[in-house]
């Protein structure tokens, strides 16, 4: 499904009623590519397969490129991001790409909407141990909003001071997803999950002192935890636990549309 010739064949075989709707949706899922230069090639219709849009992965890449990239991606796309983009980067890509909103804590580019209504049911409640986790969590945060989830947010409630988590148990109990952020010993996810009636996302950060291994520790003990429903992604990946999440509450939503009376 890749030639001109054959997308007439589609829309006339749809047209004339002989393919259904849902079988040319099907098909348009493959489309091909569009080529950026010799650099990159953007898949257009990842959001038809999976839910969420292609978003541009920044290190590695050359100002110049992200530009193009994205310059592309927005004539498709209501939403375009670019992740892990320091500030000195974007103030060049701010010289050659109109309308581009920048997240500094989170390290996001943005291309959106001045606001963007949530599209699905439920919260994901975003948890940080300490403020030196916030790039992480904002990553997570950020992404999820621009991906039309709602969000909430709660800093700084890591377990040396746990007090600080329980004294806002409320706002665990009306979570529907729950990303865990934390560096040191990584703690944190393994007790808000002995707490939480939902999904417990952990997320292990860099930070830490030396033993910490530049988050291999935390990472380890996530991986360990004691207490049931905990899923872990990779060190920092605060933008994985974003989605993730937001898979979480795509499929809630379809199983409830399927459901008989819904």
């Amino acid at each position: 499904m890749t030639t001109e010739k054959n997308l007439r064949s589609l829309l006339e075989a749809v047209a004339n009623g002989k393919v259904s709707p849902d079988i040319a949706l099907d098909s348009l899922k493959d489309l091909t590519y569009e080529s950026v230069g010799e650099f990159a090639k953007i898949d257009h219709h990842r959001q038809l397969r999976t839910g969420f849009p292609e978003v541009i992965w920044g290190p590695g890449k050359t100002p110049e490129q992200i530009a193009q990239i994205i310059e592309v991606m927005r004539l498709r796309n209501p939403v375009v991001m670019a992740t892990r983009i320091e500030s000195a980067v974007y103030e060049v890509l701010q010289a050659r790409v109109t309308g581009l909103r920048y997240y500094e804590q989170a390290r996001i580019c943005a291309i959106a909407p001045p606001t963007i209504e949530p599209q699905f049911q439920g919260k994901i409640t975003i948890l940080s141990a300490g403020t030196a986790d916030l790039p992480v969590a904002q990553e997570a945060a950020v992404t999820a909003e621009l991906s039309g989830f709602r969000v909430q947010r709660l800093w700084d409630v890591g377990v040396a001071g746990i007090h600080r988590l329980l004294s806002n148990r409320h706002l665990i109990d009306s979570a529907s997803v729950l990303i865990v952020v934390a560096g040191m010993e990584g703690a944190l996810p393994s007790v808000v999950a002995g707490l939480a009636n939902c999904p417990v996302i952990a997320v292990p950060t860099s930070i830490g002192y030396g033993a910490s291994f530049g988050g291999l520790a935390p990472l380890l003990t996530m991986l360990n935890s004691c207490a049931a429903g905990v899923g872990v992604v990779n060190i920092d990946n605060g933008f994985g636990a974003a989605v993730l999440a937001g898979q979480i509450l795509r499929t809630a939503e379809k199983l409830r549309l399927a459901s008989p009376g819904s």
